[in-house]
């Protein structure tokens, strides 16, 4: 069984797609599993169902409204870069409102409900491929991964969301008396979950640079070292789960073949930006195609 396997990372999920699209389009790539955490979660039912221009016409036209109802910070550009700051008034009012988060998201399950239609849902459950994405149970401290073929289509759009809600800065959703995050909190590449659900070779779509190449600029506001803190703890799990899975793949006969991002893309995947991840899905594309000629050529 071939899975594929696309970690989180947030608007760096358009540089996943066009790593995606090579492998499904050009090297005919035939996926029996699809696993995805956070962005990837949004991203592996419409590559199961090989509707590629359709995702990829989401990801480069997505801004923050498009995922964000109540926006908790602001944008500043200063000398080209962008720098993100506390929006005061917007997380005080949804403090008063009685939310549990700085922000809110249901512009994105409204997006996920959009883009994944019913119909779409049903003919990948009437299919032979296995649709997992990753959550977080805060109640539970566990994580969980939820099969399409086990749940209504409103079930699924929910779990779709929840794996890409990245509090306290999004959505915190209560399921069956349980609260639930974004997947990676738990497992930002669930490939030990794909080798025991029975797969042999892994794709491995990973949204961060395989060697450290970031040095975090000084925190200028609490948002900014919250946000700090917690690139630097999903990081830390991300690699704590890459080894897990090189361990197991190696306890089970399964390959993994790892797409790493070959540069540090944004250092907060919580901006949107279309220009920039126009250009980072044909990146994704270009940088798979670069892959597996330099592959294609060592074999012979």
């Amino acid at each position: 069984m071939k899975a594929l396997v696309i970690s989180g990372g947030g608007s760096k999920g358009a540089f996943a797609g066009g790593v995606a699209q090579y492998l499904i389009e050009d090297l005919k790539r035939q996926y029996q599993l699809f696993i995805g955490t956070s962005t990837g979660s949004l991203l592996v039912s419409h590559l199961a169902l090989n509707k590629i221009e359709k995702i990829k016409s989401v990801y480069t036209n997505v801004t923050n409204d498009s995922i964000f109802d109540v926006c908790p910070f602001i944008i500043k550009k200063k000398h080209g870069t962008q720098n993100i700051g506390i929006n005061h008034l917007t997380v005080v009012l949804n403090f008063i409102r009685g939310s549990k988060t700085f922000g809110e998201s249901h512009s994105l399950r409204t997006l996920i409900k959009e883009t994944l239609g019913e119909d779409e849902f049903l003919e990948l459950k009437n299919s032979t491929l296995g649709i997992v994405v990753t959550v977080s149970n805060l109640t539970l401290n566990k994580v969980e991964y939820k099969a399409l073929k086990e749940f209504t289509y409103l079930e699924f759009v929910d779990w779709i969301w929840v794996s890409c809600n990245y509090t306290p800065f999004m959505s915190l959703l209560k399921i069956d008396g349980c609260e639930y995050a974004d997947g990676g909190m738990g497992n930002m590449v669930p490939i030990e979950e794909a080798i025991r659900r029975g797969a042999k070779e892994v794709d491995a779509i990973i949204l961060q640079t395989e060697v450290t190449q970031l040095n975090r600029m000084p925190s200028k506001n609490p948002f900014a070292l919250i946000t700090n803190m917690f690139g630097f703890m999903l990081d830390r799990i991300e690699s704590q789960n890459i080894r897990i899975g090189k361990f197991v793949a190696a306890h089970n006969d399964a390959i993994i073949n790892f797409y790493y991002a070959p540069t540090v893309l944004t250092t907060n995947s919580l901006i949107f930006d279309k220009e920039k991840m126009t250009d980072w899905w044909q990146g994704g594309y270009n940088f798979a195609k670069l892959k597996n000629k330099e592959l294609s050529q060592l074999e012979n």
